[in-house]
């Protein structure tokens, strides 16, 4: 199998350029709002039982994958890429598909932090994201995170894993222009 973790920061469209992807190819789509919404329905945030389910179940997910014999899976994340922890998260995630012979590609998703707060509390979110639909606290939290993390890749902050890594610029293109991008660099099948 082939897994694509997709990450970049809050709102730059990881779960929309996902879904133009799993659109396009035989690839299915694992956002990372699949499990945090219904967690929340129980626990909050903040709590340990709320981070240890999540990261089970994203990784049981993924595990499944894998055994099912799926061709692909695209997996967004939100990754603070100063934390060696996050890191370490994202290897536990894809060690499924490493361990199994597979492919991993970490594709990072940039734009600008205007651009970003424009794609917080658009229709498409705010229906598969429950827990955004307080817009004024999301965009609050999309400057927050921008605040309190690295989010993406430079010459400061250089990747940390081992696995091809692609850079998207997204802030000028839609989310099926940077999906078409992806495709074209990772040359993924466009046969769904």
């Amino acid at each position: 199998m082939h897994l694509i973790n997709l990450f970049g920061p809050p709102a730059v469209g990881k779960m929309s350029v996902g879904r133009e992807i799993a659109a396009r190819t035989p690839y299915r789509l694992f956002h990372n709002h699949a499990t945090i919404e219904p967690l929340l329905e129980v626990f909050d945030w903040e709590m340990p039982s709320f981070g240890v389910l999540k990261d089970e179940f994203r990784r049981r997910v993924i595990e499944e994958a894998v055994a099912s014999e799926l061709p692909g899976l695209v997996f967004t994340y939100v990754w603070a890429l100063e934390l060696r922890e996050d890191a370490e998260a994202v290897t536990r995630l894809v060690a499924p598909v490493v361990e199994a012979g597979g492919k991993v590609d970490c594709v990072e998703l940039y734009a600008d932090l205007p651009t970003r707060l424009s794609r917080e509390g658009t229709p498409e979110r705010l229906a598969a994201k429950p827990s955004k639909r307080d817009t004024e606290w999301a965009r609050a939290n999309v400057v927050d995170w921008n605040e309190r993390h690295v989010l993406s890749t430079g010459p400061e902050m250089p990747f940390p894993l081992h696995f091809p890594h692609t850079v998207v610029d997204s802030t000028r293109l839609t989310a099926a222009e940077t999906a078409e991008e992806i495709i074209t660099r990772l040359g993924l099948p466009t046969d769904p």
